[in-house]
């Protein structure tokens, strides 16, 4: 016999309760055992292809390792320096784009920049204002991602939990699934299920795409040789998560950077507009259908809402199991509302299986 749905609301309330609880109090502990479930998680198709390839677990997981060790190194060696190379000078020359755009704003349209007038001050302040605090967020990124509990012990507990969570992850898998419910073992499962895809399209699917993109972005920007493409680049994959928003961000920065330095020579500020052109195309002709699916089923407001609660709840910690608690949340609420539609409080105790007229009189 089945518990009461009462007694089970309360078990499942308590669950959640203490798991938040777990997540406020020790954040930053656990915060090197989450990221190393993400990258487990995010490598686990990989592990499993290898291994229908026929190789055993522990080699495919130590085949993932090697690449992904290459990569991580050529990312810190190469690609980091660059980027912080590039913000902290497109902090500093924020003043002088800002001043040579209130020149030309003051030539084209001297009405609008007169004396005192709202826009001419909002300039003037602006240059500095991003100056003064991309500075100062900067540096609070910096520290902030140092005192993550011990930077050191951070990038060596991480690779060896993802190492030997990639390692049993089907064992852990398995091992959950014996210690289900027996009554609600497939509902549970095939909520598991949807879960699962929902994080499977979006973490894995829309973040190779962005991946993808700014990496695309980063480069044919360094290409045609704008400066601080390489951040104005990452900056527009990183939010390529949003429909839009990434290329409609780094177009926007991009091309005035293009004006900026460009200026009378068209032909190169077309080619920049023409590269975030391109990269619309593919994103939604190519990468987007064959990475991500039709339908991820995980709403960007959603999505938004989730990292800025858990954000400022949890810190760090709550970026990282955002994502996942919003896809099940999706998913649970989506399975609460099909079963209310099927239920009495949706139909009415009056509702007709045959015929009958709307009023009630039967004909």
């Amino acid at each position: 016999m089945a518990l009461p749905v009462r007694q089970q609301l309360i078990y499942w309330g308590i669950a959640t309760a203490v798991f938040l609880f777990i997540l406020w109090t020790l954040g930053d502990v656990i915060l090197p055992f989450l990221v190393g479930g993400a990258i487990a998680y995010f490598l686990d198709p990989v592990a499993d292809r290898l291994e229908r390839m026929g190789l055993s677990r522990i080699l495919a997981t130590i085949v993932v390792f090697f690449f992904l060790t290459i990569l991580v190194v050529l990312v810190a060696l190469v690609v980091i320096p660059v980027v912080v190379q590039q913000t902290i000078g497109l902090i500093q020359a924020a003043p002088g784009i800002i001043d040579s755009l209130r020149a030309w704003a003051e030539t084209r349209f001297p009405s609008l920049m007169e004396e005192g007038s709202p826009l001419r001050l909002g300039l003037s302040s602006l240059g500095e204002v991003v100056r003064d605090r991309g500075g100062q967020l900067l540096q609070g990124l910096l520290s902030s991602a140092a005192s993550v509990a011990n930077l050191l012990v951070f990038l060596v507990i991480v690779p060896v939990v993802a190492f030997y969570l990639l390692m049993d992850w089907d064992k852990m898998i398995a091992r959950v699934d014996e210690l289900l419910p027996r009554d609600h073992q497939p509902v549970i499962r095939d909520l598991a299920h949807q879960i699962d895809r929902t994080l499977a399209s979006f973490i894995r699917g829309q973040g190779t795409v962005c991946l993808i993109l700014g990496t695309f972005y980063a480069v044919a920007l360094m290409i045609v040789g704008l400066q601080f493409g390489v951040v104005a680049g990452l900056i527009a994959g990183l939010l390529t998560f949003i429909p839009y928003v990434g290329a409609l961000v780094g177009g926007v920065l991009s091309v005035g950077l293009a004006l900026f330095q460009f200026w009378g020579d068209w032909w190169m500020i077309v080619a920049v507009a023409a590269i975030f052109q391109v990269g619309q195309f593919v994103e939604g002709n190519i990468l987007t259908p064959k990475l991500v699916g039709s339908s991820v089923s995980l709403h960007p407001v959603w999505l938004l809402f989730a990292l800025s609660a858990f954000g400022a709840l949890f810190g760090f910690a709550g970026l990282l199991v955002a994502v996942p608690v919003a896809a099940a949340i999706g998913v649970l609420v989506r399975y609460a509302i099909t079963r209310y539609r099927e239920g009495l409080l949706y139909n009415g105790t009056s509702r007709r299986t045959g015929g009958g007229d709307a009023d009630g009189s039967g004909g």
